[in-house]
């Protein structure tokens, strides 16, 4: 069975609800549940769970661990054929998420996710990311330090344990996300990284693909390759992208001229900034100020 894989979008990072230990003597189920509201991870320590989840079927083996969904029916299918210990994390998230087959899927679907992310969250304006987390793992051992550090807590005050917890989730969910990649993957995401801050720096500034070659010495098709891979875009729509974004934030903070904000974010043109945001928005620059900007 392939391991298909849970694609968030953040900010908001998903955030931790609750956790705890569960033992199952010989014989014993696994609870059933339907529709819990809550994303339930579950990692074994000792023995083999048998779970499964609306048709598919797991046996979770020590050291393995599986994201089961807030909206599907829980359920042992056979009884623990020797005693069993699991580490159960209950964490939700606001926003959007989909289930995918592979990270292709992931990355194919990651602009569409992205928007509909945006809209859903209220973060038409914000800079957002993707997290890809497997739904069946196997949990590296700095991941499992981790999850150790959630019971460390229990002799701090409430409100300083939740805050640390949340932390430690957080930390978690990175290594499962970068344990996800494969070498080829994570050699491109590497990259794209690299081509995103540098235009973030940059983006006031002409680039180029042979300015973004000489600066990072890599062939333009291999930065558009790793960028496409990652973000779904190529370097230069992903600057264009990114000067829009700047712009939307000048049109809603200041009340500098069309003209000059075009200029400020590193199109020559105002007629093609105006092109290439009407395009993207669906209505011209002065047209969004009207929208959104408060009276200054």
């Amino acid at each position: 069975m392939s391991a298909r894989i849970l694609h968030f979008i953040s900010p908001p990072i998903p955030y931790f609800v609750d956790c705890g230990h569960a033992s199952y003597e010989i014989g014993d189920y696994h609870i059933d549940r339907n529709c819990i509201g809550v994303f339930d991870l579950i990692v074994v320590v000792k023995g083999i769970l048998p779970v499964g989840e609306n048709e598919v079927l797991w046996e979770l083996r020590e050291g393995e661990g599986m994201i089961l969904l807030p909206d599907g029916h829980h359920y042992g299918f056979a009884p623990c054929t020797e005693k069993t210990e699991i580490i159960w994390i209950h964490f939700q998230t606001f926003g959007s998420w989909q289930e995918c087959a592979d990270m292709s899927e992931c990355l194919g679907n990651q602009q569409a996710l992205i928007e509909e992310h945006k809209s859903k969250a209220y973060l038409n304006h914000a800079d957002v990311c993707s997290i890809f987390i497997p739904k069946h793992m196997k949990i590296s051992a700095k991941a499992m330090e981790q999850l150790e550090l959630f019971f460390e807590q229990e002799s701090e005050p409430k409100s300083m344990r939740n805050w640390r917890r949340q932390a430690i989730f957080q930390s978690f969910l990175q290594y499962l996300d970068r344990d996800l990649a494969s070498p080829s993957d994570a050699t491109a995401i590497h990259l794209a990284e690299q081509i995103e801050l540098y235009i973030r720096s940059h983006y006031m500034h002409d680039l180029t693909n042979p300015v973004l070659q000489k600066a990072l010495n890599y062939h333009p098709n291999y930065l558009a390759k790793s960028m496409l891979k990652v973000y779904g875009m190529t370097p230069m729509a992903y600057l264009q992208h990114y000067r829009i974004e700047q712009s939307k934030r000048l049109l809603l903070l200041t009340s500098w001229p069309v003209a000059r904000i075009a200029e400020e974010v590193g199109f020559h043109h105002v007629s093609h900034y105006s092109s290439c945001f009407s395009k993207k928005e669906g209505l011209s620059p002065s047209a969004f100020r009207s929208k959104f900007a408060k009276e200054r």
